[in-house]
């Protein structure tokens, strides 16, 4: 999959970059498993605390007080600041819950916002992949965000 999507961006001369917090960068890993990775990704960011989130990619203190860390308004404001700093084409980013526990119960184990910002076109979503584990979560994660981006392209 990661091999379509490299070849993919290759194909149509774009870039990508990856803000990544639950799947601390399995999407970026994947990438560069592929040959020619370099010839498409600029950067990728593990953003796993708030402050970190707020410092290189620019996300509103005020959007994570007043939605919190996981949340699609999160996971847009992610995806538009990766695509500011690392002038790509095409951005991922992800927060979420992997578990095995939530801070909160609002927020289910296997809760994942995704942004995906593809050349202006933005779309964020919300996945549920439910308590199957935190690494499980993590892989299903990196692995619908691949394939969510290949749709889109």
């Amino acid at each position: 999959m990661e091999e379509l999507l490299v070849n993919k961006l290759i194909e149509k001369n774009l870039t990508i970059a990856t803000a990544e917090s639950a799947t601390g960068g399995m999407i970026a890993s994947k990438i560069i498993n592929v040959a020619n990775a370099s010839k498409v990704l600029k950067v990728s960011f593990v953003t796993y605390s708030d402050e970190a989130k707020i410092k290189y990619l620019n996300v509103c203190k005020e959007t994570i007080d007043k939605y919190s860390v996981v949340s699609e308004e999160v996971a847009k404001e992610m995806a538009l600041g990766l695509k500011k700093e690392a002038n790509a084409d095409v951005t991922i980013s992800i927060t979420g819950v992997a578990g095995p526990t939530s801070y909160s119960e609002d927020l289910p184990v296997g809760m994942i916002c995704f942004g995906f910002v593809v050349l202006d076109k933005v779309i964020t979503e919300t996945k549920y992949f439910g308590n199957i584990g935190r690494n499980k979560v993590r892989e299903e994660a990196t692995n619908y965000a691949i394939s969510r981006i290949i749709d889109l392209l």
